[in-house]
């Protein structure tokens, strides 16, 4: 996975650079250091809400968050902004400097907060921009990680259905097609699969690209289960080791995969 150095925000380039390429925002009134109000942690990271979301939970650090932010130095300029792109940017929250990682643990679906980070919590001193940065960041969504094991990985649950096969599953979100895809029939679909420890061994959500393959070419268990399914169905399966390798080839024992039926061919 890519590490902070790689992302600009770390999506960011030069200060010049992105300067000239796109669109400059002013920055806030109170750029220059946080007012007397301002939320502060025991790391130095403050913050205000300059707009309430509307969810109630808070992404962890190993969540995917989709975010609008521009940022600022201290002094007014702009060195980086997705608003000014036209674009959101999507990342792991425990893949960019430590100041988002903390600060946007705080926030919930649709909230807007501007955040002062100290250096310590950005770039450390090591690459610009230098000193405090400011960020306004408006949190859209967040989504686990797909690096990161259900809580349920162990075991199917108690309110998991389970078939004559051994085969058990849980639908995690409904699908909008009315008909289940033949073992004859070609499919799209994104996944990730995880041993029962929670070690992630094969995610196209990983690799950014769904795969698509016959449905009778693939282990017994995928394609029983993914027949279960409609398109745009995303549900968990515990499939155990005698539907998968057989203890032929690794991984061993019984598998969990997250499958999303994108669509049936």
């Amino acid at each position: 996975m890519f590490k902070p150095a790689a992302l600009a925000l770390v999506l960011v380039t030069a200060v010049a650079s992105a300067q000239t390429t796109i669109k400059v925002i002013p920055p806030p009134a109170d750029v220059a250091a946080p007012p007397g109000d301002a939320q502060k942690t025991s790391s130095g990271l403050a913050s205000i809400v300059t707009k309430p979301g509307t969810g109630k939970k808070h992404p962890s650090k190993f969540d995917m968050v989709t975010i609008n932010y521009t940022g600022w130095t201290t002094d007014g300029k702009m060195f980086d902004s997705s608003v000014s792109r036209g674009k959101p940017a999507t990342f792991p929250l425990d893949r960019v400097i430590a100041g988002w990682t903390e600060g946007v643990q705080l926030m919930v679906e649709g909230e807007t907060r501007r955040f002062w980070i100290p250096e310590a919590l950005a770039y450390q001193g090591k690459r610009e921009p230098k000193g405090v940065l400011v960020f306004e960041v408006h949190l859209i969504s967040f989504t686990a990680s797909p690096t990161q094991a259900p809580p349920d990985v162990k075991a199917p649950p108690a309110d998991a259905t389970k078939t004559a096969s051994g085969l058990a599953y849980k639908v995690l979100k409904d699908g909008v097609g009315g008909r289940h895809p033949k073992a004859s029939d070609r499919v799209t679909v994104h996944y990730s699969g995880w041993t029962t420890d929670g070690k992630l061994f094969d995610s196209s959500v990983v690799r950014g690209a769904p795969a698509q393959f016959v449905l009778d070419a693939v282990i017994p268990g995928w394609t029983e289960g993914v027949q279960l399914m409609y398109e745009g169905e995303k549900a968990r399966f515990w499939i155990p080791q005698q539907l998968a390798y057989k203890g032929q080839s690794p991984p061993y024992g019984m598998l969990v995969f997250d499958i999303e039926l994108v669509k049936i061919n």
